[in-house]
């Protein structure tokens, strides 16, 4: 009883999960189309990107350093 007090404590007073970045991209990371708010969105690491298709999904999920550089923005985008 004390344990199943303790736990349930316990997750009451868990911080809250963090809420992801919003997406602020409008080129799709993976096939370089031009994105729309209306568009798929995917969350790596924290931040959500917008892409093109469930296609571009995977493969960002799959493989980010690919796609992405160490400071979460779509690389050759800059």
């Amino acid at each position: 009883m004390l344990y199943a007090a303790l736990f349930s404590l316990a997750v009451l007073t868990a911080p809250a999960a963090d809420k992801a970045k919003p997406a602020t991209n409008t080129i799709d990371p993976i096939c370089r189309m031009k994105t729309t708010p209306k568009d798929q969105v995917v969350v790596v690491r924290g931040q959500e990107y917008r892409v093109c298709s469930k296609h571009c999904a995977g493969s960002l999920q799959k493989d980010p350093d690919k796609y992405l550089e160490k400071d979460g923005s779509v690389k050759g985008a800059k």
